[in-house]
């Protein structure tokens, strides 16, 4: 991606992050509901033939990037899915996930660390130990340490996450689409496969979910998926990346609130207390490596 043309940031550009952070902040309500409501393997086939439908016309070859492509299709698409609704659909407390789920970032930092070789300093350390620090606190809040094996789930979800955001580094440049027709592609081949084998009944019964049903499956894939990363693109097209990748911190400030707020689950002190931590760390690696990577 080539630097943006500097411009004001102006009402639009609050529209857009405005919008961008609610429809993830609300996604984990929506994954939720859709694994209720269908189970969990089926439903993620369904959100990425979805994808699929609504990115497959920017389908397409790219020479030099397919080995990519397709690893990322299967992790992103796949693999990550397979964990995130298994976890949401054993888990009662979704705000506890949606904290657990901000492992991604350091995840991310300390792969690039091994893979890249990136040298970080003392502020991005420090936000590293204070993510992980903060997740640790949810074991001391009885709603959440109840919820165990989701936490593992949304820290596996976390790490494969921190994978595909080192493979979308060797992406730039590929139309969101048509990474995200691929992901779609990749993602209900691997989900197909195994919501069949696992949940051949539910597979077999797709024609008679209903529509509600397939309402939350649709907003986590249109809204989440290509809209919200959609309107990413869009502001780092008109933005830097310090500016940018900042903002993106109210999402999970939102799923937090709006979980604990639709499902009616506890939001104990040391839940508050280790997501505010976490979120802290978050902010500090996201901000210093979002400034980091304009200084280069």
């Amino acid at each position: 991606m080539t630097a943006p043309r500097p411009t004001s940031f102006g009402p639009r550009d609050l529209l857009v992050v405005l919008a961008m952070n609610v429809l993830w902040g609300l996604n984990i309500i929506a994954v939720k509901m859709a694994v209720t409501e269908i189970a969990p393997l089926t439903a993620g086939f369904l959100r990425q033939a979805m994808v699929l439908l609504v990115c497959g016309g920017a389908l397409r070859i790219v020479p030099g990037r397919m080995k990519t492509l397709v690893a990322l299709g299967i992790l992103s698409g796949g693999v990550f899915y397979v964990a995130v609704n298994l976890s949401l659909a054993v888990a009662d407390n979704v705000g506890a996930l949606a904290i657990a789920g901000q492992l991604g970032v350091p995840f991310s930092m300390l792969l690039a660390i091994l893979v890249f070789r990136e040298k970080i300093h003392a502020a991005r350390i420090t936000g590293i130990m204070l993510a992980f620090a903060g997740v640790g606190l949810l074991v001391f809040d009885p709603a959440a340490a109840k919820e165990g094996p989701g936490l593992a789930l949304t820290a596996i979800a976390s790490f494969i996450w921190a994978v595909c955001s080192l493979l979308q580094r060797k992406l730039i440049g590929v139309p969101i689409l048509t990474i995200y027709a691929w992901v779609g592609l990749m993602g209900s081949i691997v989900m197909g496969a195994m919501a069949w084998t696992f949940e051949r009944d539910a597979m077999l019964g797709v024609g008679d979910i209903r529509l509600q049903s397939l309402g939350w499956v649709a907003f986590s894939a249109i809204g989440s998926s290509v809209l919200g990363q959609g309107a990413m693109v869009w502001l780092l097209q008109r933005h830097p990346v310090s500016t940018v990748t900042p903002l993106t911190l109210a999402a999970p400030v939102i799923s937090v609130f709006a979980a604990a707020y639709w499902f009616d689950s506890p939001l104990g002190l040391a839940m508050l207390a280790g997501g505010a931590i976490a979120m802290l760390g978050v902010a500090i690696v996201t901000v210093r490596t979002a400034r980091a990577g304009e200084a280069k």
